[in-house]
């Protein structure tokens, strides 16, 4: 990834001249929240222009072992406790976490997890977080939610990024005491388009406060919260005669007055979250509420999201290692036509996607979680990309899951207890991670995000080239450094070393395949090129051309993280050949994947699509719509 640093003083370097004025407005915001440069490398966004680092990930990181005892006591220490304490079919049924699991949590210090023991929470590793996040995942999602919205995006994160150090004293040492904290963004009318926040906070006269007046929608945590992060809409900057919206993130205690919870939601799964919908009328918040500075709460929002994703990948891990013990018991116990269920080749073969699927789930998600352990990586790309690809790969593992299990995966866990069944909640599974695909980005969203960062690099270069505001001199100069950059740049992604890179020390097989990595990355990074060249401004109104580039780069990352995890634990176990193979397997299906995708940005309908959408969305084919009731007042 380029290094160069974007100028201190923010200027839009997309052109947003053919845009609607609610259009460039949402850009202005989206792009002034960016991080501005990057300081450090990334594996996974240098897989876009071309750069296999693997030193960057190789030798793939191990736990100390002094960490892991860490972790290792507090997972038996957790794990004794919810076994003993915690009925998550009964969280289901009632929509309630015990008032004894809350007190629990807070003996264990778990509301302080990632916290620094300074202030007195645990002071996890983000490895450690990720191990008990699983754990707890793996048995009641509603609870890992409530721990994962607190602590991840939560006040502790934001807090222990970007606080003073008179706001960390004041509120980090709460949540060792058991206060409970939510991030209140999402509006009634407000998704992912920050731009439309319809929250404001009006500062005073004498500058000491702000007036916080509206509303907030999805607010994990928010009927509970002792403490939130809310964002709002500040008074906007005037620069060049053009205004520049200002989000500010506020830290929003519930005990002030003009704060209200209207609306607890319910939920087709984690129906034990406390999740709903907050009012504020004339909250008066204090300026040195204020976290990170005026104008900069989306800025913080992403910077916090960056580890906050890893939460759910995490969450996955735990969900994929439950459906393998799952059909692993079930593929030996349940017998048709002669034969264990998991003997039958149609069966066999889900089992064998489901092994390898999980191992590169835990491959990119104990690698991202590293990665931000170790610093001196910029893992925006990785986290996202570990998020997307786990929650994806995770959903897909809980329906393979409930497929072989058949109707006792359809069944619910205290129908099958009350017949005399063994409880297995796959149901209940599957409706408590469909949210993982939603969350936090959902995965459109994080398509256009990561399409975004691995343009990055490109528009550092291009930018003024294709800007029409931009003077000509500008324009000139742009025009002289893309030539300069491409004339090297562009030619080593057709010829270079990749075709004699053999990768002894991974084995041929594994060898193979990161060596199919490094000339792929090469390829990706030309067609990117092409599509920029051929679509120019227009490319990110090309969703799906965008979406398979991603999804390619996430491919690549996977197998990557898998080859390198399979190598580091072969070396532990010489004896164990398992590892190897499973990683061989997951990137030879990866690898076809790869090829689809490839394939499919020339030979695909996404024209007709839209044109097909078009015409629902003007009512072309209500006569499709016939014979039904509707579910609502139209």
């Amino acid at each position: 990834m380029s290094t160069e640093t974007k100028p201190a003083e923010f200027e839009l370097k997309i052109d947003t001249s053919k845009m609607s004025k609610e259009k460039a407005e949402a850009m202005l915001v989206a792009e002034s929240s960016r991080e501005m440069k990057w300081e450090h490398p990334s594996f996974a966004g240098g897989l876009f222009m071309g750069k296999f680092q693997t030193e960057l990930i190789t030798p793939y990181p191990e736990q100390s072992a002094e960490d892991k005892a860490i972790g290792d006591k507090l997972l038996d220490q957790v794990g004794n406790f919810l076994k003993a304490n915690l009925d998550p079919d009964e969280v289901d049924r009632t929509r309630e976490i015990p008032k004894k699991v809350m007190e629990g949590l807070t003996a264990m210090n778990l509301w302080a997890m990632k916290i620094p023991t300074q202030y007195g929470g645990l002071g996890l590793s983000q490895v450690n977080y990720s191990r008990v996040m699983a754990l707890i995942a793996s048995h009641c999602s509603s609870t890992a939610v409530l721990l994962s919205a607190h602590q991840s995006i939560g006040v502790p994160q934001p807090l222990k990024l970007f606080g003073t150090e008179e706001q960390k004293k004041k509120w980090l040492p709460r949540f060792a005491e058991g206060a409970i904290s939510a991030f209140a963004l999402t509006e009634p009318d407000v998704g992912s388009d920050p731009a439309k926040i319809g929250t404001t906070a009006t500062p005073s006269p004498d500058g000491s406060h702000y007036l916080l007046n509206g509303r907030k929608l999805w607010c994990t945590n928010g009927p509970i919260a002792d403490i939130l992060v809310v964002m709002a809409r500040t008074p906007p900057l005037l620069k060049n005669g053009r205004e520049i919206p200002q989000i500010t993130a506020f830290i929003v205690e519930k005990n002030m007055p003009g704060f209200e919870v209207v609306h607890r939601c319910d939920f087709m799964g984690i129906r034990g979250i406390q999740n709903g919908l907050l009012s504020f009328t004339n909250v008066k918040v204090p300026k040195e509420n204020i976290i990170l500075g005026v104008g900069k709460g989306l800025k913080l929002a992403l910077t916090t999201l960056n580890t906050g994703r890893l939460t759910i990948p995490a969450a996955s891990v735990g969900a994929g290692r439950q459906c393998l013990n799952i059909v692993r018991n079930w593929g030996n116990e349940r017998v048709q036509w002669g034969l264990p269920v998991g003997k039958h080749e149609a069966v066999a073969n889900k089992l064998a996607v489901m092994t390898a699927s999980q191992f590169a789930m835990e491959s990119v998600t104990w690698l991202a979680s590293a990665m931000a352990d170790r610093g001196g990586y910029d893992i925006r790309i990785e986290a996202a990309m570990a998020k997307l690809f786990c929650s994806e790969t995770a959903w897909k593992l809980i329906d393979d899951t409930l497929q072989i299990r058949g109707g006792r995966g359809f069944e619910r866990a205290e129908s099958l207890k009350a017949r005399g069944e063994k409880p297995i909640p796959v149901e209940r599974m599957m409706r408590d991670h469909r949210i993982n695909r939603i969350i936090e980005g959902t995965t459109d969203i994080m398509h256009l995000f990561l399409a975004r960062e691995a343009l990055d690099p490109h528009m550092e270069v291009a930018a003024e080239l294709i800007l029409k505001h931009a003077p000509l001199g500008r324009r000139v100069r742009a025009g002289i450094r893309m030539a300069e950059f491409y004339s090297t740049w562009y030619p080593k992604q057709w010829i270079n070393a990749s075709e004699f890179h053999t990768y002894p020390e991974f084995g041929p097989k594994l060898g193979n395949h990161m060596n199919y990595i490094e000339r792929t990355s090469h390829r990706l990074a030309r067609e990117i090129f092409h599509a920029m060249g051929m679509y120019q401004n227009s490319l990110e109104r090309r969703q799906m051309i965008l979406a398979r580039y991603v999804e390619i780069g996430v491919e690549l990352f996977a197998m990557s993280a898998s080859c390198a995890r399979a190598k580091m634990l072969t070396e532990r176990n010489p004896g164990d050949p398992t590892p190897g193979h499973i990683a061989n397997y997951f990137c030879k299906e990866a690898k076809r994947r790869v090829e689809a995708l490839f394939t499919a940005q020339s030979d695909n309908d996404d024209r007709q699509a839209n044109k097909i959408a078009k015409g629902l969305l003007n009512g072309d084919y209500k006569w499709m719509e016939n014979d039904i009731l509707l579910c609502y007042e139209d």
